[in-house]
């Protein structure tokens, strides 16, 4: 027998000023009560945001008044009411209250202040993460998030992009590191992948260009504002690119994404007090020569050949405060697949996009000549005889291509302003935490 649902006519963020005198049925959590003796304010929050219910307990028979004051926080509730025109209240209007069931009960008192008046740590939040979500500018994040990912999936169609599913589980280490997560699979050892390089790459001999949304796993042991153990990384391969046809096709993505949530999220940016501007291409390109000279100009000395760490980052980020690119680093300190620059085979053709001192993305044009390939395999210790499928697809056909990875939740900490990458992930794991 099929249930009587209750059934709402509006969301709270369509109750507006042009629905006065109109009544309306609502279904949502009690975010918030306030009592001021003869008259009572529920705020009741849902989906689309929070919109006021007034009880005016005067106008009310006993019974019902017996029910509003047993309600409290993050109760689920259905109201019916009148729509009022109120210019006090939270978008000028108000519900005033005509009938309340309380259809789910909450505990009392809750663990977490989900209005956040009451200030909590990183560490409690994710503690009680769905009562944090429940904070509007929390939840704002996240519905900002599904606009970036929603946009950038509509950018890659848009330019010839099919979407592919690369494997989790895999038996080599696909970047030569060692930060992979071991699992047992069935009588056999195999690890976590880090990334789809190898299996993007191969793809290009088929669909010739790819992205893929998902994912990916590093074992990392640093536990800083920026890194986690499980990431999601949005990834592209393309045949008959190099790399500075990747790196327009990065900065134009970027822009788009901007672009969309600047029409679609408003309300969430406002309520996060992000002004946000679209960024100006195209973006600016340096190469690693130039900010070791940059580094040394400021009293910072880098060996050549080293790789950037925090501290050379964080200089280099006050001078560049937005967007920009730096390319051309030495080919020993990237992974085996980028392609050694053909003049200079000291240095590499490769990319990664900066934001600030952020490192948001990484790529560059790929080895495609498979001699050169197992030689770069030789020259970084690792095992040819483990890479012989991947090698094999050289035999086949292997175009030029080039391609990159971004990891979304760093783009995140940028769009909305946030310097700890947990706050940009629903439920993050790393060193410390493997729960909720």
């Amino acid at each position: 027998m099929r249930r009587n649902l209750p059934s709402r006519s509006h969301y709270a963020a369509e109750v507006k000023p042009e629905l006065d005198g109109s009544r309306v049925s609502l279904i949502g959590w009690v975010h918030e009560i306030r009592d001021l003796g003869g008259i009572k304010f529920i705020l009741l929050r849902d989906v689309s945001g929070i919109c006021q219910v007034t009880v005016r307990k005067e106008n009310l028979p006993q019974q019902l008044l017996e029910k509003i004051e047993d309600i409290g926080s993050e109760d689920v509730v259905y109201v019916e009411g009148l729509v009022k025109n109120q210019p006090k209240a939270r978008l000028g209007v108000e519900v005033i209250l005509e009938k309340i069931d309380i259809l789910s009960r909450a505990s009392r008192p809750l663990p977490y202040d989900v209005t956040g008046k009451v200030s909590a740590g990183i560490d409690t939040r994710l503690d009680h993460r769905i009562l944090d979500l429940r904070n509007p500018e929390n939840n704002a994040i996240f519905k900002i998030a599904d606009t970036v990912l929603a946009a950038a999936r509509e950018f890659f169609r848009m330019n010839n992009f099919i979407e592919v599913r690369t494997p989790r589980i895999i038996v080599t280490a696909t970047e030569g590191g060692a930060a992979l997560f071991e699992v047992k699979y069935f009588d056999s050892k195999a690890y976590l992948a880090q990334s789809p390089q190898l299996y993007k790459e191969e793809l290009v001999t088929v669909f010739e260009r790819v992205f893929e949304i998902g994912p990916f796993f590093r074992a990392e042991e640093s536990h800083t504002r920026r890194h986690v153990s499980e990431f999601t990384s949005i990834d592209i391969e393309a045949a008959f690119l190099d790399l500075y046809g990747v790196m327009e096709i990065l900065e134009r993505l970027i822009v788009h994404i901007y672009k969309r949530v600047i029409e679609e999220r408003s309300k969430e940016l406002e309520l996060l007090s992000i002004d946000l501007k679209v960024p100006e291409l195209p973006f600016p390109r340096y190469t690693y020569d130039d900010m070791l000279k940059e580094l040394k100009d400021s009293g910072m000395e880098l060996e050549w050949g080293e790789d950037f760490g925090t501290e050379h980052l964080r200089i280099l980020g006050e001078k560049h405060k937005g967007y920009y690119f730096i390319t051309h680093f030495p080919t020993k300190s990237k992974p085996f697949y980028i392609q050694p620059c053909e003049d200079n085979p000291e240095l590499s053709e490769s990319f990664d996009l900066m934001y600030s001192w952020i490192e948001l993305a990484s790529g560059g044009t790929r080895i495609s000549d498979r001699k050169l390939l197992e030689k770069r395999l030789i020259e970084q210790g690792l095992n040819v005889k483990a890479f012989e499928y991947h090698l094999k697809v050289y035999d086949y056909g292997m175009p030029i291509h080039a391609g990159w990875g971004l990891g979304l939740e760093r783009l995140l900490m940028v769009l909305v302003n946030k310097n700890n990458i947990r706050e940009v992930i629903l439920f993050p794991r790393d060193k410390f935490r493997l729960t909720p």
